[in-house]
């Protein structure tokens, strides 16, 4: 939806199955439209559009794809950007290590990623700029040599060219968002800043790097790694990197004893990782792959000097602290407060609460369409109450 200053506003689709573009638009007319009708009935509605590769490549189909133009306005619906980071299937199997394969080394993800542009250069209204987010470069076991590493920097910049291109024949402004994550090769801001300079390095003086490439800053993320919103966005603005898009989105935060050791289980899933990373006072960060392997390693503390473990599971936005379980919403919080300073920071929000089928009982009480409602009715409350909706 827009909002103020020139701001949209979407919830991700990646929340729901589909991997084919009928089961995709299957989800859209029964699930998205149903919210729509909820929080923004007769106003223009934005869809934050999840396209696999199978379903990029039947959507691309000319008759397919003027089909859905001709739905999006009918239903008074646009698209202004749209997840590629997942590549293959995402729901009801094991994804854990694979969401990030294949990585920047290859040509599939290149040519998937320059065909979501393609795809978003003809859906996004003119106006409106369009963004669509990526893995964080690869996984950082992925990465063996510095080959990887030059291939990435290499392929990366194939598709700069190619959104340059496409946006100046377009004249539409499209850019791509690297989304840093735990234990992935981006994982922090300064990473981050890092790759840019040596970016920058290799295409000195060229304006596209800036203009079409930038960062997917997702709240969930950046608060599992310990980071300050208003540092890190800071650190970013400092050093000209585009907020590509921010992604609304929350993880869990706990003092691991043995009560909440035990409840953390109803977390752990065979689809998703969830990296762990723990704190304990000022030394340094210690990271688990993943929930289990947390919960399998992790050493006992007595209850006096418990670390702090902020986990990266995305559960709803709404959700309230508990006695067991805290939230990093304070995190997003912190980043809505940036954007209250500095509307010009970025123009797309997306809410990213992907685990509902994962979720466990306790706060899946509600259906899919009940839980995105309330993220919504959460979201423009803090953005009403900082003037931004």
């Amino acid at each position: 939806m827009k909002l103020k200053h020139g701001l949209h506003l979407a919830y991700c689709t990646n929340i729901h199955r589909g991997e084919t573009w009928a089961q995709t638009f299957d989800t859209l007319r029964i699930h998205t439209l149903a919210v729509r009708d909820r929080v923004a009935a007769g106003q223009p509605y934005a869809i934050g559009l999840r396209l696999g590769d199978q379903a990029s490549r039947e959507l691309s189909e000319p008759a397919t794809l003027l089909d859905f133009q001709r739905w999006l306005d009918r239903e008074n619906c646009y698209i202004f950007t749209i997840n590629g980071f997942p590549y293959g299937v995402f729901h009801g199997g094991r994804v854990k290590e694979q969401v990030y394969a294949p990585d920047w080394t290859t040509d599939e993800r290149v040519v998937y990623t320059n065909r979501l542009f393609d795809l978003l250069a003809q859906l996004v209204p003119h106006g409106v700029s369009g963004s669509v987010s990526t893995v964080p470069l690869s996984f950082k076991r992925f990465i063996t040599n510095e080959a990887q590493v030059h291939a990435m920097r290499r392929q990366v910049w194939r598709t700069v060219e190619h959104v340059a291109e496409l946006s100046e024949r377009s004249g539409k402004v499209l850019h791509l968002g690297l989304e840093p994550e735990p234990l992935c090769t981006l994982e922090t801001t300064q990473e981050a800043v890092h790759f840019f300079e040596t970016l920058r390095q290799d295409h000195p003086n060229d304006a596209r790097l800036d203009r079409h490439l930038g960062i997917n800053y997702d709240a969930c993320h950046l608060a599992v790694e310990y980071e300050n919103p208003q540092e890190a966005l800071g650190l970013l603005k400092q050093n000209g990197i585009k907020i590509s898009k921010l992604h609304f989105s929350s993880a869990l935060k706990v003092r691991p004893n043995q009560e909440r050791r035990q409840a953390l289980r109803a977390f752990v899933d065979t689809v998703y990782f969830h990296q762990v990373i723990e704190r304990l006072g000022t030394g340094p960060l210690k990271r688990y792959l993943d929930l289990d392997v947390a919960l399998a390693e992790a050493p006992d503390f007595p209850e006096s000097m418990l670390p702090e473990w902020r986990i990266h599971f995305h559960i709803p936005l709404h959700s309230s602290p508990t006695s067991l379980f805290e939230t990093t919403a304070d995190h997003l919080q912190g980043v809505m407060d940036v954007l209250q300073k500095d509307p010009t920071l970025c123009e797309h929000i997306e809410m990213e609460t992907y685990t509902w089928e994962v979720l466990p009982g306790e706060i899946k009480k509600r259906n899919v369409v009940d839980q995105l409602v309330a993220e919504y009715e959460w979201t423009l409350n803090e953005l009403q109450s900082r003037n931004l909706a």
